[in-house]
Parts: structure tokens; sequence; C-alpha cells
């Protein structure tokens, strides 16, 4: 079940990926209006890959058992824990 998961969000990414890469119009006009466009741009390929990356973090999730979250739980507390320790 775990490679499944891990095999569903690498293909995920990949269309991801994939799907900003489209064909872009080209940008004309003064140095100030390209740059407020290559910042709208940015903008929006930002949203768009924050919002797959939630959906893809929120399927990984729904996909685990309550055991394994309980297991990544504890391992993640006992990691902090070390690292105050060490620090």
């Amino acid at each position: 079940m775990k490679i499944r998961t891990i095999i569903g969000i690498f293909l995920l990414l990949i269309v991801t990926i994939n799907s900003s890469s489209g064909t872009t119009k080209p940008i004309t006009g003064t140095s100030d209006e390209i740059q407020q466009q290559l910042a709208k741009e940015k903008k929006k390929t930002d949203r768009h890959a924050k919002k797959a990356n939630k959906k893809a973090y929120k399927h990984y999730w729904n996909m685990q058992s309550k055991t394994v979250k309980k297991s990544i739980k504890r391992n993640k507390k006992r990691q902090k824990k070390k690292a105050r320790k060490m620090g």
C-alpha cells in the first residue's frame, strides 16, 4: 500500500509539472508592464502548485491507516525531542 501511495503522489507531481509548462503568450510592453505581468503569472503558478501539493498531501494522509498515522506522529515527536536535546 505504501508503494502504491508513493507512486500516486509521484504521478500527481508529474502531471502538475507538465500542466504548468503549457504554451505562454509573448510578453510585450514597457519594463514596468513586463514586471507586473511576470509577477502576476508567477503568483498564478505558485497558487496552482500550492493547491496541487495540498491535494497530494491530503490524499496521502487519507490513504494511510490509523496505526501508520500514530506511528508517524510518535516518530516525529521523538525526532523533535532528540533535536531539542542536541541543540
